[in-house]
C-alpha cells in the first residue's frame, strides 16, 4: 500500500516515549503499530454503526407490529412465559 500521507499529533512525552519503547521490544517500527491501532479503531467504529443500524431496524419493525395490532403486551408475554415456567417446573417432579 502507497504511503504517502503524514499524521502529525501532540501527545505527552511520557506517552511517547512508552509506545516507541514498546514498539522497538517487539522490533517493530511505531508507524506500523499506529497503522494497525487506527485500523482497528475504523473497523471498531464501523461494527459499531453496523450494529447501531441493525438495532434501529428492529426497533422500527417491532413498533409497526405493534401499530398493526400485531403485538403482545408486556403483561401477555409475562403471563405466557410464567405459565411456560410453571409447566416446566411441575413436568420435572
Amino acid at each position: 500500500m502507497l504511503k504517502d500521507a503524514v499524521f502529525t499529533m501532540k501527545l505527552e512525552a511520557d506517552l511517547r516515549d512508552a509506545f516507541l519503547a514498546e514498539a522497538a521490544g517487539e522490533d517493530r517500527p511505531a508507524s506500523q503499530v499506529m497503522r494497525e491501532l487506527m485500523r482497528g479503531y475504523i473497523e471498531q467504529r464501523r461494527q459499531t454503526r453496523d450494529y447501531d443500524d441493525y438495532l434501529r431496524r428492529k426497533v422500527e419493525v417491532a413498533r409497526a407490529s405493534m401499530r398493526a395490532g400485531r403485538g403482545r403486551s408486556n403483561d401477555e408475554v409475562e403471563a405466557t412465559f410464567a405459565a411456560r415456567r410453571n409447566q416446566a417446573e411441575t413436568s420435572h417432579r
